[in-house]
């Protein structure tokens, strides 16, 4: 069963990392020891190992043991023989960057189509979707291609962050870059707010979380969709 929570963050406010997300981790990684971590998006510019460490820190207070793909001598084995997997936030172009260049997007596609369990949270979250396209990051470097791992029928903003009721900033709202994006894509995106999540088991995708989520289509307004809601509806 191909199971996989996308977290639109690892951290919302007064929390600790993945403090929100633990007791819902504990099920879906209920059979796995030891999760695979992919720390290439490397936030803040924090090393591997540092990344590494603090998911360590959160997934051990779960009875579960961490390492970062970047300890085993060949990352594809490392995919392929994983019972977990969780893919870190950062930016978005950094993360795919690299996972184009060590060769294992289409990795972590098999291995989650194969029933491996896979958290993504932030960056980790974008790359679910059919592009990275409606991520919130500047582009310090130049991936490949755009194109992720499709394993949701549509693009995620995660993040989302609604218009603040009299603010005087003057730049664009995140609905209109994302109506920017809709100007030349017709593929639906889901504004994901903090604390949210889609919860996917097989072809059943379920919103998760306290909050709604934003949803976008192609020639559409945009609406709310409460949680706990089925999102089959935008395959």
């Amino acid at each position: 069963m191909k199971s996989v929570i996308i977290a639109s963050t690892s951290t919302i406010h007064g929390s600790g990392y993945l403090e929100y997300l633990l007791e819902e981790l504990k099920l879906h990684f209920k059979n796995a020891d030891e999760i695979l971590f992919i720390p290439y998006a490397r936030p803040g510019g924090i090393s591997h190992d540092d990344y590494t460490k603090t998911a360590s820190k959160a997934f051990n207070s779960i009875g579960k043991s961490v390492k970062g793909i970047h300890e085993f001598k060949n990352p594809k084995d490392a995919i392929a023989n994983a019972q977990g997997i969780f893919v870190g936030g950062g930016n978005t172009f950094v993360l795919v960057s690299q996972l184009y260049k060590n060769d294992v997007l289409a990795s972590i596609k098999n291995a989650i189509n194969n029933g491996t369990p896979y958290l993504g949270t932030s960056a980790g979250s974008n790359i679910c979707g059919l592009t990275m396209n409606t991520t919130n990051d500047m582009p310090i470097v130049y991936p490949p291609s755009f194109k992720t791992l499709g394993l949701v029928p549509f693009s995620i903003n995660p993040h989302y962050l609604d218009p603040i009721t009299g603010s005087t900033h003057m730049g664009e709202t995140r609905e209109t870059r994302i109506k920017e994006f809709h100007a030349y894509n017709t593929q639906p995106v889901i504004g994901l707010r903090e604390g949210s999540w889609i919860d996917v088991k097989d072809d059943t995708l379920t919103l998760k979380g306290t909050l709604e989520a934003r949803i976008f289509e192609h020639d559409k307004v945009p609406y709310e969709i409460a949680t706990n809601s089925d999102l089959g509806f935008l395959k």
